[in-house]
């Protein structure tokens, strides 16, 4: 079971300067494969993924890349050894040199990736937010770093529901390493936060969801880690002590709004908005 993410977006758009940028972060992992014929294949699998392919699977990717059959990429995926964990570590690095800023910050969100089988790894009818709707489809926790200087996808999880961890011998064909063990979407993102926080990533706030913000224990792991943090929560919560979030809001003083400027959002222009000033 291989996921291995990455790529550095910046503020220069010119085709030249992202062409050098790519060079450089392969030619950075590229001794995680320890043979040359693995290098080509790695580099024409992330050269097809980022081409125009309508589908992203082996064979329009191996005939994207000039090869006959799919073999050779298949191989990549699933048997030759090298190891994803690895090529993250140096992908964390390479953004921490590129897009590393004091302000960063660590953005978490699962999306899911439809599918119509049922062999594809945590695999099954479940609610996909990139969808709007419960499909056959697999979710990962994802970790995206953004700073001032450019925004790139940093980690990932793979999310196993209980119908796959309840199932070893499923597991073992879809080669799920068998200390693979249930964990829900908030036990993935901390595991995502605590490796981000140890990796040379300059992290100052991290943000995320309600499907998050709700989970106390990961509000907590961040206070404990002293980074500041911005997590969405239903109107629902409750807080220690205080009750309903809804009701703590509005019993907050005037002092205790800041009003900010969204900028351009994907919908057209945002409005300044009236925000609860946070702090660490």
């Amino acid at each position: 079971m291989r996921w291995a993410v990455g790529f550095v977006v910046q503020d220069d758009e010119r085709p030249d300067v992202w062409s050098a940028e790519l060079e450089e972060l392969l030619v950075r992992i590229g001794h995680r494969f320890g043979r040359v014929d693995l290098r080509r294949r790695m580099r024409a699998y992330v050269h097809g993924l980022l081409g125009p392919v309508g589908r992203k699977n082996s064979w329009q990717l191996a005939e994207h890349a000039g090869h006959h059959t799919p073999a050779g990429l298949q191989h990549l995926l699933s048997r030759a050894c090298w190891n994803p964990d690895e090529v993250r570590d140096d992908l964390q690095e390479y953004v921490a040199e590129k897009l590393g800023d004091t302000a960063g910050v660590l953005i978490i969100d699962d999306t899911g990736s439809i599918k119509k089988g049922t062999v594809s790894a945590g695999v099954q009818r479940q609610y996909s937010g990139t969808a709007g709707r419960t499909e056959n489809c697999q979710i990962g926790v994802f970790a995206a770093y953004a700073s001032s200087r450019g925004r790139a996808l940093v980690d990932r999880e793979l999310y196993l529901p209980k119908s796959w961890t309840s199932d070893p011998d499923r597991c073992a064909e879809a080669k799920i390493p068998d200390e693979r063990a249930f964990a829900t979407k908030g036990d993935l993102a901390k595991s995502v936060i605590m490796r981000a926080l140890a990796s040379p990533l300059p992290i100052a706030w991290v943000t995320a969801d309600s499907a998050y913000g709700q989970e106390w224990r990961l509000r907590r792991m961040l206070e404990e880690a002293g980074v500041g943090y911005v997590l969405a929560v239903p109107k629902s919560q409750h807080l220690h002590a205080i009750g309903r979030i809804d009701f703590a809001i509005t019993q907050a003083p005037e002092d205790a709004w800041e009003r900010h400027c969204c900028g351009a959002g994907a919908k057209g222009p945002s409005s300044p908005l009236r925000d609860p000033a946070f702090s660490r």
